[in-house]
């Protein structure tokens, strides 16, 4: 199934581990409400159980140009390779007893087409304000007049931030280091 949408350029700028997720392990997840694809509402508090949250700035479209510069922003490119990756190892993390979403800015509607164009088996988030961003103080940065979140994933745990993933690079490795990180704290 998998297919190499988007690949990464070789030269992709690593981002710096700036200090700003070393606050969120330990901390609870927000008694948040956010939109999903499949059209229901999450409540990030009331999620029970192992998830994986992974948190991406946003996913491009075939065809459609990124922002000016983006491949020169450290940490930026990668979203898709990112989401396939978890889509690749869905079935281990279900092994492993562990959901999975993904959450970005992007609106719902938008996410539902990423969701079905790479045959995500999980849901993804929308959070257009960023309101995740302000509660749980996630790094976030401005490009072409957007608001995006910076990369992160977040493993938790009935409720509580277990374990943050940041900076994450390279993003198409990320699925390898969770449930590496799974099995290591099974």
């Amino acid at each position: 199934m998998a297919q190499d949408f988007f690949p990464l350029p070789n030269d992709l700028p690593a981002p710096i581990d700036d200090g700003a997720a070393a606050h969120l392990t330990g901390c609870a997840l927000p008694d948040l409400v956010l939109q999903s694809t499949d059209g229901s509402s999450v409540n990030l508090a009331g999620l029970r159980g192992r998830w994986v949250v992974y948190v991406y700035p946003m996913t491009g479209r075939p065809g459609v140009a990124l922002p000016d510069g983006w491949d020169g922003i450290p940490g930026a490119r990668g979203c898709t390779p990112q989401a396939c990756g978890f889509r690749d190892h869905f079935d281990e993390l279900a092994a492993l007893g562990t959901g999975i979403f993904g959450l970005s800015s992007q609106t719902t509607e938008y996410q539902r087409e990423v969701r079905d164009r790479l045959h995500l088996p999980f849901e993804l988030l929308s959070d257009s304000t960023l309101q995740l961003a302000t509660v749980l103080g996630l790094p976030s940065f401005e490009v072409a007049g957007m608001n995006l979140f910076k990369r992160i994933t977040l493993i938790a745990n009935n409720g509580g931030i277990a374990k943050a993933f940041y900076p994450v690079f390279p993003p198409d490795r990320n699925a390898d280091e969770v449930v590496r990180w799974l099995r290591e704290n099974d």
